[in-house]
Formats: C-alpha cells, sequence, structure tokens
C-alpha cells in the first residue's frame, strides 16, 4: 500500500525538500518518519511545504539577482595586483583564489574564494582573466593585471 508523504529533506531517489510523493507505507513508517526525512502528507503539512516552496523561490530569485549585480560589479572593473618578482617576470609566489578574493574585498565586493576559479594559481607577471561562478546561473570573468612590487 502506497501514502504520499511532503519530504522535509532532499533525497537524490525520491525528490526534493517539500515535493509531495507516493512511497510504499513501510517505507515511510519505518525509515522516513523516524529519520525525519519526510511528514504525513496532511492538509497542514500540504500548506506549511507550499509556504516553503514560496519562501525558498523568492530567497532563490534574490539570490540569482544579487549574483547578477555581482557580476556586472566584477566584469565593470580590473584588479591590479602588486607581487614580488624577479627574472624573466616571474613571481615569488603566486597569486591564488584566496589573493583575488582579498584585492575584491578591498573594493567592497564580496566572493566566496571557492567560487574563484584558477586553472592554477597564477606565477607571471602580465595580464590574466578569471572565471567566477557566483550562482549555478550566473558566471563572471574578471580581467587582472600583476605588476611587480617595487
Amino acid at each position: 500500500m502506497n501514502i504520499e508523504v511532503v519530504l522535509t529533506e532532499t533525497d537524490p531517489k525520491l525528490g526534493k525538500r517539500g515535493e509531495i510523493v507516493k512511497v510504499s507505507s513501510g517505507y515511510a513508517q519505518n525509515f522516513l518518519f523516524p529519520h525525519k526525512k519526510a511528514v504525513p502528507a496532511t492538509p497542514a503539512n500540504r500548506a506549511a511545504a507550499e509556504a516553503q516552496k514560496a519562501r525558498q523561490s523568492k530567497q532563490d530569485a534574490e539570490a540569482l539577482a544579487a549574483a547578477r549585480e555581482t557580476a556586472v560589479k566584477i566584469s565593470a572593473s580590473a584588479l591590479v595586483i602588486e607581487m614580488m618578482a624577479g627574472e624573466s617576470d616571474k613571481l615569488y609566489g603566486a597569486v591564488t583564489n584566496q589573493d583575488v578574493a582579498a584585492s575584491l574585498a578591498g573594493r567592497g565586493i564580496r566572493v566566496d574564494r571557492r567560487d574563484i576559479h584558477l586553472e592554477e594559481p597564477i606565477r607571471r607577471l602580465g595580464d590574466h582573466s578569471v572565471t567566477l561562478k557566483l550562482h549555478p546561473e550566473v558566471t563572471a570573468t574578471l580581467q587582472i593585471k600583476v605588476i611587480a612590487k617595487k
């Protein structure tokens, strides 16, 4: 016998949080309910799930708008990073995603360092392009000029 449940957690096999799915009653009683992964699909729980979906979609839309705004700021500006350099324009050390995030923060643009994708740390002077993945739907390209510190 199958029953309907409202998922309280996202499960790759069943669905996303807040969805109403049909599962066997034994699976629901013995696994989903004790582990608090689902609740019975009563009218009150259905209404709560719908309200949660509405809040989540609003938050997702706000996050997308903020990411697009940040992408415009990033694409419109170029960073200049000063590093100690030796012969043949080779750096002592390297410019990492942490350095890029700190330079952006100095300009008032907050970006998580894990969102900055460098193929490998920058080890030479000159112009470089860096990709930032700000949101699953938004990426930005940042131009970085690495110059020698005097």
